[in-house]
């Protein structure tokens, strides 16, 4: 990773610590429909799929509906995280700037992804966005298919940034160096640490002064 032309950013919790906002619209439009209280635990045990697939988990029998009002309340509770982290639009900003390549690749449903993008005025940043599927995780998916995009750039020069074991996992399965996110409050780096990431890094600060004389 001497020199990085490409960047591949995780949203949640990469870019913003929208971990909260999820889990109350999640817990605002499928309890009434499930009856019952779910702890975090019981939401983010559903994570991998697409916001579609927790829902499909936990009310089937409400998809549609729960999908509807899911979306409606996390669009109207996004102050409980308005903007992403400090530091990320200076950062993104900049990599532009310098003519780097930056593309987005979450497990996000297309629709959160949007809402939560346009709330930050990120909307425009980001010249190729996967999202997620309610079948399952698809990050080597997507990963793959912003490589397909990027055919003039080495592998060894793009870079995933993600704040999950599981997008460690999918970076070396699609044969990209991956950066380990562990600023957000929630992070876990122990259990980044142990999927071994090429760099892991605990304050977006780190993370900047350290790729920026890189690109």
């Amino acid at each position: 990773m001497d020199t990085i032309k490409g960047l591949i950013f995780d949203l949640d919790v990469t870019i913003g610590n929208t971990l909260p906002l999820c889990i109350q619209a999640f817990r605002q439009s499928i309890e009434p429909l499930a009856m019952k209280k779910l702890s975090d635990q019981d939401i983010i045990a559903t994570f991998g799929p697409s916001e579609e697939g927790t829902i499909q988990t936990l009310v089937p029998d409400h998809y549609e509906e729960g999908i509807v009002n899911y979306l409606q309340f996390y669009e109207d509770l996004h102050d409980i995280c308005p903007d992403p982290f400090p530091g990320i639009i200076d950062l993104l900003g900049q990599l532009r700037e310098k003519g780097i390549r930056i593309a987005m690749v979450t497990g996000k449903g297309k629709n959160s992804t949007i809402i939560t993008l346009k709330k930050f005025g990120l909307d425009s940043h980001f010249e190729h966005i996967e999202t997620g599927s309610p079948e399952g995780p698809t990050k080597e998916k997507g990963i793959t298919a912003v490589l397909g995009q990027w055919p003039d750039l080495d592998k060894s020069s793009i870079v995933y940034v993600g704040d999950a074991p599981s997008d460690i996992t999918a970076s070396r399965k699609a044969g990209i160096p991956v950066v380990a996110a562990a600023w957000a409050p929630t992070a876990e780096p122990e259990k980044l640490l142990a999927n071994n990431p090429d760099k892991i890094f605990y304050t977006l600060p780190e993370f900047t002064d350290w790729l920026l004389p890189r690109v």
